[in-house]
């Protein structure tokens, strides 16, 4: 199970050059890291950030309205790509928009936490703070913060943990009112791996699925009801 946050800040504000200290911190701390980046525009090989990253980590995802960093000519999702990734730790540069893992906010101005918070910050980081986030005041402390309460919800708002959306979970998560046990779509009794990362899956896929396997090996000779293992190389 993978480890995520996100950096978030508006532009200019220092979230590349925190994300390069954060992911050489956590390797000092011999954790495999991956990056994410989100961006307005597409990428190029001699983009400066994700070149940056690159030199630092050895996976680097890339995300635009246009296209995928991983080559793909087409508009991908964060979770798909996940299952691609052999770290056990993803710190995500942008994503305002993603409401399924913490975030540590990187401020111009105090004002800018009310936008940015949205129930999802752990943390603040550089020389502006507010009055009612913790405040990381070196990159030791902000790495124990992403190792200790850093998560990923697989995105599905598939409603089974009783919560409309994951956003309303993560928000209980990060307030510590709730933790990734109660994601329901994380614990089913199938288990799917993909590269060692598990794959989430909601109550109705889980039965389709398992209905659909048990159906076709009763058809074997020698099966019979049970534990069943499939791997797949």
């Amino acid at each position: 199970m993978i480890q995520a946050l996100s950096i978030v800040g508006y532009k200019k504000s220092g979230k590349t050059g925190l994300m390069l200290k954060l992911a050489r911190e956590l390797q000092k701390r011999d954790m495999k890291v991956a990056a994410a980046k989100f961006s307005e525009h597409g990428f190029d090989q001699e983009n400066t950030d994700t070149a940056q990253l690159s030199s630092v980590v050895k996976e680097v995802i890339g995300l635009s309205g246009e296209q995928s960093f991983f080559n793909w000519q087409e508009k991908k999702y964060l979770p798909d790509l996940l299952p691609l990734l052999q770290a056990k730790m993803l710190l995500v540069e942008g994503g305002k928009h993603l409401g399924w893992l913490p975030r540590v906010l990187v401020l111009k101005k105090p004002s800018d936490a009310e936008a940015l918070d949205k129930g999802l910050a752990v943390a603040t980081w550089g020389k502006i703070k507010t009055h009612y986030l913790p405040h990381a005041g070196s990159i030791q402390d902000l790495a124990d913060i992403v190792q200790s309460r850093g998560f990923a919800l697989p995105g599905l708002d598939c409603g089974t943990c009783g919560r409309e959306r994951c956003l309303d979970l993560a928000r209980e998560m990060v307030a510590g009112k709730a933790g990734i046990q109660d994601c329901q779509a994380m614990h089913s009794r199938m288990k799917v791996t993909v590269n060692n990362q598990e794959l989430a899956m909601n109550p109705f896929v889980e039965r389709i699925i398992t209905r659909s396997i048990q159906g076709m090996l009763s058809e074997l000779k020698g099966y019979s009801p049970g534990k069943i293992n499939i791997s797949i190389e």
